[in-house]
């Protein structure tokens, strides 16, 4: 009976800083993902605006965030907010003209494109890109 009892308290413990994660979105235009925190880190890569992490661990003033496909990396505090976004995570995804399937698609767009959330209307999400597109986009298709 001990074995389960471990195992339990070892997913408690694994996922217990997942529960405290905290949600927040690229607010600067580009910002550089680094490998650790500080700027004599090496560029991971780049995310533009509205780009939604999911922040894991705090060092000083930087953030260490997890995304919507698993990646890691670092990111200065000054480049984020509290802001409502979310991210495509399929490799098409329509934008319409309004919230359902019966209103004209304004656009498509591939995997991994970030958007800031206007509102929310049953599973359906009003969203803005950097560039000004707006349109709604199905809940399903979202991170």
């Amino acid at each position: 009976m001990k074995i389960p009892s471990i195992i339990i308290l070892l997913v408690i413990i694994v996922f217990a800083g997942v529960a405290d994660a905290e949600r927040l979105t690229v607010s600067a235009p580009v910002a550089n993902i680094r490998s650790g925190p500080g700027t004599n880190h090496n560029v991971l890569w780049k995310v533009e605006q509205y780009f939604p992490i999911l922040v894991i661990q705090k060092s000083g003033e930087w953030y260490r965030f997890q995304d919507f496909e698993g990646d890691k990396g670092w990111v200065h505090q000054s480049l984020v907010g509290k802001i409502q976004a979310i991210i495509t995570r399929n490799d098409a995804c329509n934008i319409r003209s309004g919230p359902g399937t019966s209103h004209n698609i304004l656009f498509s767009v591939e995997k991994g494109i970030p958007f800031k959330v206007l509102k929310r209307e049953g599973s359906w999400i009003h969203i803005e890109h950097s560039d000004g597109d707006k349109g709604w986009i199905h809940k399903s298709l979202v991170w």
